[in-house]
């Protein structure tokens, strides 16, 4: 136990091993509803959906060992919310991508994003690129899943008039609707892994209205990844046409995980007094790092988690706590028949979940100045009125650079603005 704490720097930092275990433990608990929802919206794709259960694990375990070991922080890493969901329905069901090239597409922008962070490119791109636009970029993309949830409870239909509508009340949907009311009351309450709670009282209550069948066994060997793990097309993905969808990828996970790293180094207390993090270098490689091995082994883009913050409010303090998700993460493999059985109405609703959470980023947006508000809106709405998040961001820069052209602020458009402005006529364009 003492080279442990040592290690870790776990009494240094004023923690404890019994105080690290248990925010390790809340930090699973919050987020370990991907177990779940990750499978069921990727295996849409045609992805085999027993070894997505398996990768999931795997990819989530891997990442935030990654964490552990190299930043020594209580970040827990997982396939992202968001990223999975513009994996399946943008790029391989809207642009009739395969999935093995959408594979490929994720392991490049998970490159460039290693090169931007080695070359110290990063940091410029980061600070080049206005916060309003990355509050947009995270509010639209709430708006995106929460509307793919809303389908897939079939709350939201499709109709040739009014292009969607209202859906009709059939068994499953007002399960979802059950589910969504389960998981609302129990997040208001701030029950601690409300998401993956509702979604299994849900199953329960399908199965006591016939709507699930239960499992034959609880506990098995997980099922294999060979259908889909090392199946990346990084060939097939080196095409202009998707070069647009490899930026979208790079840009929402660097600066999802730019922000939440900083606020965790923060919160942990290894934030110098110049502002200074000197790990988050050390931070953004395990991030980066858990992308290209999540790609390898069948899943979209791997990125840090803001559910982390329960498990440092917990009082989660090093790597240690990680490695504790970790090895949660590992043992929930043996209980993956239990996890293949979870209908898609009792999933969904945690998407809409999910989408609130990200949606309320759009309350550090200023939307008294109009040439923010505009850009910022055009970015938001367009996510989910396009199905496209690589749209969404496109119409949100140029909407920026136009208004601040039109005010006459022009040096308020950095070269970095200017450039994705150029890369995003062009990928129109073309």
């Amino acid at each position: 136990m003492q080279k442990i704490d040592q290690f870790f720097k776990i009494s240094e930092r004023g923690s404890s091993i019994r105080q690290e275990t248990i925010g390790g433990i809340t930090t699973f608990l919050t987020m370990s509803y991907i177990i779940f929802v990750n499978p069921s919206i990727l295996s849409m794709t045609g992805m085999d959906k027993g070894a997505l259960i398996t990768v999931t694990c795997l990819a989530a375990a891997i990442g935030t060992f990654l964490m552990a070991f190299l930043a020594n922080v209580p970040m827990a890493l997982a396939p992202g919310m968001g990223l999975n969901a513009f994996f399946t329905y943008s790029l391989v069901l809207e642009q009739g991508v395969t999935w093995q090239v959408g594979l490929g597409v994720v392991f490049i922008s998970g490159l460039f994003f290693m090169i931007l962070s080695i070359s110290g490119v990063r940091r410029k791109i980061a600070t080049a690129i206005p916060a309003e636009l990355t509050f947009a970029a995270a509010a639209g993309i709430g708006l995106f899943i929460a509307f793919i949830g809303l389908q897939n409870m079939k709350i939201i239909v499709a109709n040739p008039a009014t292009l969607i509508s209202l859906g009709a009340f059939t068994k499953p949907m007002i399960l979802s609707i059950v589910g969504l009311l389960i998981m609302i009351a129990l997040e208001v309450k701030k029950v601690k892994g409300g998401i993956l709670l509702g979604i299994v009282l849900t199953s329960i209550i399908g199965y006591f209205v016939g709507e699930v069948q239960l499992p034959t066994s609880i506990m098995s060997m997980p099922p294999s990844i060979a259908p889909i793990a090392f199946q990346l097309d990084i060939m097939g993905a080196l095409k202009l046409s998707l070069a647009s969808a490899i930026f979208s990828f790079m840009f929402i996970d660097m600066f999802d995980s730019l922000a939440l790293l900083l606020a965790c180094a923060k919160q942990v207390g290894l934030e110098e007094k110049d502002g200074d993090v000197p790990e988050i270098g050390r931070m953004l490689y395990a991030d980066v790092g858990a992308t290209l091995v999540g790609a390898t082994l069948g899943t979209s883009t791997v990125t840090s988690f803001g559910e982390s913050a329960a498990g440092m409010a917990a009082g989660a303090k090093t790597g240690f706590a990680s490695v504790v998700t970790g090895l949660l993460f590992v043992f929930a493999l043996l209980f993956t028949p239990l996890v293949a059985v979870v209908p898609i109405f009792a999933a969904s609703p945690a998407l809409v979940i999910v989408g609130v959470f990200m949606f309320r980023s759009m309350v550090q947006i200023d939307f008294s100045d109009m040439k923010i508000a505009v850009a910022a809106f055009v970015m938001m709405i367009f996510m989910p009125l396009t199905y496209s998040i690589s749209e969404g961001l496109a119409f949100g820069f140029l909407t920026y650079i136009f208004t601040h052209v039109v005010a006459g602020e022009f040096h308020k458009i950095s070269l970095v603005m200017w450039a994705i402005g150029i890369l995003s006529v062009l990928n129109f364009a073309l």
